[in-house]
């Protein structure tokens, strides 16, 4: 056999390999979509959706927890993005390359390594008692935010790069500013890709337990917070608090509100997706 057909061999087996690795994720994630579908949906209606939970969360719905988690998936963005993307525009725009900005690529590299469990002591340790927040919404989505920042600033990066140096070089030619040619022609450029590794990293914070534990949390609350510093029920906690600490659990409730949990960050990255895509097909470089 040629050296040249070895290689068309190669590259069709490498073909063949890689799209059933992309099947075989593919499968993997609808199998857990439907097996969470099928367990849960018998408890989907406008009750469960936004009433209160009764008798420890045995009976009743989960309108607090909906609430609670949309505060601190409010408050986490609120914080994470601007802060976020304008680091993730300095160290790709202006930070020389020198051994600081090597020690902050490692340290926001490191970040995005830690145990999620680690945040939450943190959180607590910082926010709850140095800060003095208390257990609060507050708390949580700060906690959250130094989780979150390391996929965001990580994503801003790599946009940021996918713009040819070309576009830069042409709008400084013409007289602009660096900052003027980033504000109008680099971001533009990236924002699919900024907005889609910002949606995976609030994605991410929507669905953590460990973090809220300590700082943000609460096993039952009869009202939605009505400020920041008020405590809140939050989805994946009410899961994990319903499993572990509630005798005589309501199998059709937990699954109900893991379904709510997963379905509404389907639906806000499938949103994202399709946003990017578009946006995609207007940009020509």
């Amino acid at each position: 056999m040629s050296r040249m057909r070895r290689a068309r061999l190669a590259e069709k087996i490498a073909k063949v390999i890689l799209g059933l690795m992309a099947v075989t994720v593919l499968g993997i994630a609808l199998a857990v979509f439907v097996y969470i579908t099928a367990k849960g949906y018998r408890a989907i209606n406008w009750e469960f959706l936004t009433a209160r939970p009764q008798s420890l969360g045995r009976e009743g719905g989960i309108g607090p927890a909906i609430a609670g988690t949309l505060w601190l998936v409010s408050l986490t963005a609120l914080f994470t993005l601007p802060i976020g993307v304008l680091a993730g525009v300095y160290l790709s725009e202006y930070a020389p390359r020198n051994l600081l900005t090597r020690s902050i690529r490692l340290a926001i590299t490191n970040m995005a390594g830690v145990p999620s469990i680690v945040y939450g002591l943190f959180g607590l340790a910082v926010f709850v008692m140095l800060a003095g927040f208390g257990v609060s919404v507050l708390s949580g989505a700060l906690t959250l935010t130094c989780m979150t920042l390391p996929v965001v600033i990580t994503a801003t990066e790599e946009a940021l790069r996918q713009v040819p140096q070309d576009l830069r070089h042409a709008s400084l030619a013409l007289g602009s500013t660096k900052w003027r040619t980033i504000r109008k022609v680099v971001l533009p450029a990236s924002m699919p890709g900024i907005v889609t590794g910002s949606i995976l990293g609030l994605a991410r914070a929507t669905g953590e337990t460990a973090p809220i534990l300590f700082t943000a949390a609460v096993f039952m609350s009869p009202r939605v917070p009505s400020s920041p510093l008020d405590r809140a029920m939050a989805l994946p906690y009410h899961i994990y608090a319903q499993v572990t600490s509630v005798p005589g659990w309501s199998e059709d409730l937990v699954w109900g509100t893991a379904l709510v949990l997963v379905a509404g960050i389907s639906i806000v990255s499938v949103a994202a997706a399709v946003w990017r895509s578009i946006q995609r097909r207007k940009i020509r470089w």
